[in-house]
C-alpha cells in the first residue's frame, strides 16, 4: 500500500494549505483531493462539506491561477460525487482510524483511481458544461 501522508498533522498541513490558498499547485493531487474531502467531514463536522468545499476549491484555483470556467477549473459533479463516496467510505471505519492511514486505504480501493467516476457518468454526459456547473445524476449507474 503507498504511503500518501506521513501523519494526520500532513493531511492537516495539506487541507489547510489548500483552504488558505498556499498550497503547492502540484501538491493538488488526486489523492489530496480525498484527503481534504476525508479532513473537511472529520474535523468540521458542523459545516456541511457540499456547501464548504466547493468554495474552498474554487478559491485555492484562483489562487493557484487555475481559472474557474465552463471548461477548467471547479467541476460541481466531480465534487459532490466526490464528497458523498468520501463520506460513505469514512462511515465505513472508525473515528480512532488515523485519517492519513485511511487516504492511503481509500487509495488502494477503486476511487484511487482517478477514472472511477466513469463507472457512473458517461464521460460525455461527466464533462458537459452542466456538470460542471451543477449536480447531474449518474447516467450509468446510481452513486451509492
Amino acid at each position: 500500500m503507498t504511503k500518501h501522508f506521513r501523519n494526520d498533522d500532513d493531511v492537516e498541513r495539506l487541507a489547510r494549505g489548500v483552504i488558505d490558498g498556499s498550497c503547492p499547485k502540484a501538491q493538488w493531487t488526486h489523492a489530496a483531493h480525498f484527503a481534504v474531502a476525508l479532513w473537511i467531514l472529520r474535523h468540521w463536522p458542523d459545516r456541511p462539506a457540499e456547501a464548504t468545499l466547493p468554495d474552498i476549491i474554487r478559491a485555492y484555483n484562483e489562487a493557484t491561477g487555475v481559472r474557474n470556467t465552463d471548461t477548467s477549473g471547479y467541476h460541481e459533479t466531480i465534487t459532490l460525487a466526490s464528497i458523498r463516496t468520501a463520506r460513505s467510505f469514512l462511515g465505513g471505519y472508525p473515528p480512532s482510524l488515523p485519517l492519513h492511514e485511511l487516504v492511503d486505504v481509500l487509495m488502494d480501493t477503486p476511487l484511487g483511481g482517478s477514472g472511477w467516476i466513469l463507472a457512473y457518468w458517461s464521460r460525455e454526459r461527466l464533462f458537459s458544461v452542466e456538470a460542471r456547473r451543477i449536480w447531474v445524476e449518474p447516467d450509468l449507474q446510481p452513486l451509492a
